[in-house]
């Protein structure tokens, strides 16, 4: 799922507005969509092209953050034998896009759905990606229809996916669904969430994969300033993003098989990022044994801890930079796996808001029924793996932008005030600093060669919301 890394509670007003339009504008973050892409858009909602294949008798559902519309994924889980049965729909944006014309260009310009705290930048009209493509309940929707059967343990036995109408019954939300399976209340095909989720977690950790649980920031307006806080992934967060991870899993498996795809691949960790985060770790009084991996320590942190919270958000930001790996007529590249997946596996669960999920969805399919992919998703398969290379600049860009918003605004009133911190990185007597509490990382001027990884008191020199620039110094 994709989500915004920070989220402000309440309308953002006076400095932060004002950032965030400054933002945008020296981001070059795309504006309103074209008339011609809307007018396309409008004539592909009345008229997609819709599969023969009817499914829309299994009971389906959605889970998302509430108030969500862009529904990308609906799902059904069942007993079948001793094992189990996932069905997972993904919305089928390839029946509303022309290869190559109005809709289709726009979004290879746009490449991802941008989020702020104060909104997003969609990649497709909100006609079709609130609408018409989106896996509303009680609508019936073109889909890409994964059937994904697995044995007792949770591991897969057979795949198999096709374009098919779909009917979601229900649209839930993370929070509901936790109430419901924890209080016993839940039906079978939601109840199975928990049943399925934890046994792939179990195959995770024994493939030695790692999902980070990482909180979302929440800056929370109060008497006249803001606070800081975190808001922690419940449980079934994690169980409903091992459906995701299981889907792109087995895309990638068709495609390898096939011999042609786009994989997302990520080599192992680097040393040095490692090193970084034992130091950060530190700072916040985690404690870390040598003997103990970083994979061990991950699934042992509780994301609703303030230190633990702040470290997995270090955690998504060194651990190194995945990237899209395209490959044709079976020359298969060296690297095919995810480090932290620790396994083959694909972007395809969420096109309505990342350009390359349609690619992969394409290849799955063919790669699937045996038959050579559509000559538009083969022939631009280097197109995408630019853009969305590109695209992941900008959306990096902007997630850390709005993180360091977020920090600035919250520190504002506190230039001068000193905190307790750590020396994560440093490189000529300038450098990062975490502090402990608020848990935020911020530049350090002035620090001596040895404070490297030592606890030290900071004072807060600067903390400026219009530039986002938080800098401290040694007290």
């Amino acid at each position: 799922m994709l989500r915004c890394p920070v989220h402000v509670t309440g309308a953002p007003e006076g400095p932060m507005r004002g950032a965030l339009d400054a933002l945008r504008t020296r981001l070059a973050v795309p504006g309103p969509f074209p008339p011609e892409v809307l007018a396309e858009a409008d004539r592909a909602a009345r008229d997609p092209a819709l599969p023969v294949h009817d499914t829309t008798d299994v009971p389906l559902f959605t889970i998302d953050p509430p108030g969500s519309l862009d529904l990308d994924q609906a799902l059904h889980l069942s007993r079948q034998g001793t094992g189990y049965r996932v069905r997972y729909a993904i919305a089928d944006v390839a029946a509303f896009v022309v290869p190559g014309g109005p809709l289709d260009r726009e979004a290879r310009q746009r490449v991802l759905t941008l989020y702020f705290p104060d909104g997003r930048v969609p990649l497709h009209p909100p006609v079709l990606s609130e609408g018409a493509a989106s896996l509303l309940p009680g609508q019936t929707r073109p889909a890409v229809l994964w059937t994904i059967d697995l044995d007792a343990d949770g591991r897969t036995r057979g795949v198999d996916v096709r374009r098919a109408l779909v009917r979601s019954r229900a649209r839930l939300d993370y929070a509901g669904v936790q109430q419901q399976i924890d209080a016993g209340t839940a039906e079978e095909p939601l109840a199975l969430l928990k049943t399925v989720g934890q046994l792939r977690e179990a195959l995770e950790a024994e493939r030695g994969g790692v999902s980070l649980r990482v909180p979302e920031q929440e800056i929370v307006p109060r008497d006249h300033t803001y606070e800081l806080a975190y808001r922690a992934p419940l449980a079934t967060d994690g169980w409903n993003a091992q459906i995701s991870l299981l889907t792109g899993m087995a895309a990638a498996e068709l495609m390898l098989a096939h011999g042609t795809g786009i994989l997302r691949t990520l080599p192992p960790t680097p040393v040095g990022a490692v090193d970084r985060l034992r130091r950060t770790a530190f700072a916040l009084h985690i404690d870390w044994p040598h003997h103990v991996s970083y994979a061990q320590l991950v699934r042992s942190l509780d994301p609703h801890r303030p230190r633990h919270a702040a470290f997995l958000q270090a955690c998504a930001t060194v651990m190194g930079h995945a990237e899209y790996t395209v490959f044709r007529d079976g020359r298969i590249p060296e690297l095919t796996t995810h480090a932290a997946v620790a396994a083959p596996y694909t972007h395809c669960t969420a096109p309505l808001r990342r350009l390359v999920d349609r690619w992969a969805s394409e290849l799955a399919l063919a790669a699937c029924a045996g038959q050579e992919p559509p000559e538009w998703a083969r022939a631009a398969l280097d197109v995408v793996h630019d853009r969305m290379a590109e695209g992941g600049r900008l959306a990096s860009k902007v997630d850390r932008a709005c993180i360091d918003l977020v920090e600035a605004v919250v520190l504002q009133d506190r230039v001068g005030e000193v905190f307790q911190g750590c020396v994560v990185e440093l490189d000529d007597h300038r450098g990062t600093v975490q502090v402990e509490s608020p848990a935020v990382i911020g530049e350090i001027r002035g620090a001596g060669p040895g404070s490297l990884g030592e606890r030290l008191p900071v004072r807060l020199t600067q903390a400026d919301p219009p530039t986002a620039k938080v800098s401290f110094e040694p007290a």
